[in-house]
């Protein structure tokens, strides 16, 4: 019985002091706590009731010692998927099978959405496959939580903090409470992944209950996702674009959608379609060439709205995605053929930040450091590669990395293997 109680005594005497270490660990510096209401009180500045702030951090001052939201935001080494990887990764038969299933429930019931907006309804069957998986993955973070975390000491910090107002904003403009208002791990919210300052800016109520829930209420979700897509100016009856074929002496530095030529122009430079006949589209539309992955992967001709689908995701890659999904989910006996490997020097972040700094130490305007291949950093790319006496596509391959680590004050020219030989015969005869 002794022995019973000493047992008892030492395992409630255990959990105690585990409970009290835990508490320790979150319990708030006080640097966070002068932070935390310091913060609190630039958004009451801003315009955000008292109210909202009690409702919003009601007993709660969100400190974690490690915060999950920051460690996601901590990206370790991330490959730059390809374009063939990319598109391949979220364009699949089982994909293009539930859209074509979706895309028939919604053109049933969601006609005069797409009337009202012109936005056609496999664009945004599209979108939502691609956000969220039709739905399923909307994300369950608290954006209060995540947001107030990812607004300290934090990379990012003046972005999260604007976001976090914005989510604020939703509380005080809707009463909507902080527990609905959940969403990715950095703020994206609802069916179509908006960011809170663009639910607040083109999220609309789409069934006329009052309130633009784009979260639980898919009427409103979806005429916000038209709304959104038509305030970019979005043209109803315009393709996208399609993959092209380019002639061997292409002018690689005029390719990118800073440069927009006419189709006819396109033609004379001896653009094609990707299966060699002449371009189908009428000759004074204005489009770029666009090279995801360099000069040795596709090319594609894009026109206006391709570049809106960019305004939405900053990226080649997943403007494609859409695009392609999209087409696929129009034209119902469409066979689904995945796109081709091709062989590609894959770069990682690591490589793309070492470009970055790079570019900064030799040109300007200056390119933000942050590993990602956006399209600054590539129109960045290309000023190294002329430089250089490289081909100007605007993609990071293996022989700029190689011309990077060998340069000493200018570019090392590597003789052609070649000119080696006959210099060695030449001197023989000597």
């Amino acid at each position: 019985m002794t022995k019973l109680k000493f047992l008892c005594c030492f395992f409630l005497s255990f959990l105690l002091s585990f409970n009290l270490l835990a508490n320790t660990d979150n319990q708030p510096p006080k640097e966070w706590t002068t932070w935390l209401e310091t913060l609190k009180k630039e958004m009451i500045a801003k315009g955000i009731s008292q109210k909202t702030i009690d409702e919003a951090y009601k007993g709660k001052n969100y400190y974690h010692k490690v915060s999950a939201v920051v460690q996601q935001d901590k990206k370790q080494t991330e490959f730059v998927l390809t374009t063939c990887n990319y598109v391949n990764r979220l364009v699949n038969e089982a994909r293009v099978k539930e859209g074509r299933k979706q895309y028939k429930k919604l053109n049933e019931k969601y006609k005069k959405t797409e009337e009202k907006y012109g936005v056609p309804l496999y664009y945004l069957t599209a979108f939502w496959a691609i956000e969220t998986n039709f739905g399923k993955n909307k994300g369950q973070y608290n954006l209060i939580d995540s947001l107030t975390n990812l607004s300290y000491k934090n990379r990012r910090s003046d972005f999260f903090k604007n976001e976090l107002y914005n989510v604020l904003k939703i509380m005080d403009k809707t009463e909507l409470k902080g527990d609905k208002i959940r969403g990715s791990w950095a703020g994206a919210m609802g069916h179509f992944q908006f960011m809170p300052s663009t639910y607040n800016h083109y999220a609309v109520d789409g069934d006329g209950d009052g309130v633009a829930d784009i979260w639980d209420n898919f009427s409103d979700a979806l005429a916000s996702a038209g709304n959104y897509l038509s305030s970019l100016g979005w043209k109803k009856d315009e393709p996208w674009g399609k993959r092209v074929s380019l002639p061997w002496d292409f002018d690689f530095k005029i390719s990118g959608r800073k440069t927009t030529k006419t189709v006819a122009e396109w033609k004379k430079l001896g653009v094609k379609s990707f299966d060699e006949s002449e371009l189908n589209f009428a000759d004074d539309m204005k489009g770029s060439v666009i090279l995801p992955d360099g000069r040795k992967g596709p090319a594609y001709l894009v026109f206006g709205n391709f570049k809106r689908i960019m305004i939405w995701n900053r990226s080649d890659n997943y403007a494609l995605a859409v695009a392609i999904l999209a087409d696929y989910i129009k034209h119902e006996n469409k066979k689904v053929v995945p796109m081709e490997a091709s062989s590609q020097y894959v770069m990682n972040s690591d490589e793309v930040l070492k470009i970055q700094k790079f570019h900064n130490k030799l040109f300007s305007p200056k390119l933000k450091e942050d590993g990602k291949l956006g399209p600054k950093t590539r129109e960045g790319i290309k000023k190294i590669q002329q430089k250089a006496h490289l081909p100007q596509d605007g993609y990071p391959d293996y022989q700029l990395l190689n011309k990077i680590n060998n340069y000493n004050g200018g570019f090392k020219v590597f003789p052609h293997p070649s000119r080696k030989s006959v210099k060695r015969k030449i001197n023989n005869k000597k």
